[in-house]
């Protein structure tokens, strides 16, 4: 029987430290194969597009492993749709995204490239890991080696093994995880949902963008979010997402609604 197949992929390009580190962690696990940008893409969310040069094929040297390396010249999801569609000799049984430079949290998720790479994914029937680090966000952008990612690459590990020994739910064919910046393999972890709020916030000055940083509300924050047990509780977020944005509302009841007529005394009421 043959070892499960494994598509690596993030949205900081395939020659990002992130990304190795991943494919260390993730040896021994099954077959590997990447499928990722050929430059940074970051907060690409899950932008379609294609840059019409061919994708270049390389091999990743991890110790005396060989891994057959893809570099799309396009977005994550593009990226994960020529892996799962055009690379892989067989049906994979899991992607991985990441590990990214910077946390991916709250309302913002789907600017992410990283998730937007796992939720391309799922979209096509393969469950997804989406694995980001806390850094500070000079370093989002970089290949910078002085981010140490051997904690974050021990959790993409340890949940990647216990997706692929249990299979991960049709409810929830993402999860996306967290690290904290000062996590160890000691670290708790907990299962946590998308914030409402916003964690990056966009800054403007002078009628321009200069911009982003981290603005919390923390009276509104809710204590179950990823923003919370990462920020406020210093423990990996673990959080399982879906890419069915139906709002949860009673559909019928919600037709009725905007079927009424403007000036219906109901609808003001």
């Amino acid at each position: 029987m043959p070892r499960p197949l494994i598509v690596l992929t993030n949205d900081d390009g395939v020659k990002s430290p992130g990304l190795l580190a991943a494919a260390r962690a993730l040896r021994g696990l099954g077959e590997l194969i990447v499928c990722a940008p050929r430059q940074q893409q970051s907060s690409s969310g899950r932008a379609f597009y294609w840059n019409r040069r061919p994708a270049q094929k390389s091999i990743l040297k991890i110790g005396r492993q060989q891994i057959r390396a893809f570099a799309v010249d396009s977005s994550p999801a593009v990226s994960v749709r020529y892996g799962l569609m055009l690379a892989v000799p067989r049906p994979p049984a899991l992607v991985v995204s990441g590990i990214n430079y910077g946390e991916n949290l709250g309302s913002g998720l789907t600017i992410s490239g990283t998730v937007g790479a796992a939720l391309e994914a799922a979209a096509t029937g393969v469950p997804a890991i989406a694995v980001s680090l806390e850094t500070a966000k000079e370093f989002h952008t970089s290949h910078s080696d002085m981010i140490d990612f051997t904690t974050a690459a021990h959790w993409t590990r340890w949940f990647a093994e216990r997706i692929l020994a249990r299979a991960s739910s049709e409810n929830a064919p993402v999860v996306n995880i967290n690290v904290p910046s000062n996590a160890t393999r000691e670290t708790d972890w907990r299962v946590t949902r998308a914030s409402h709020q916003a964690y990056f916030r966009s800054l403007v000055a002078n009628g321009k963008f200069v911009g982003y940083d981290v603005v919390i509300d923390a009276e509104t924050l809710e204590r179950d979010s990823d923003i919370y047990a990462l920020h406020v509780d210093r423990v990996v977020s673990v959080t399982p997402l879906t890419y069915d944005l139906t709002a949860k509302v009673n559909l019928e009841t919600f037709g009725k609604t905007l079927s009424r007529k403007p000036d219906d005394k109901q609808a003001r009421t």
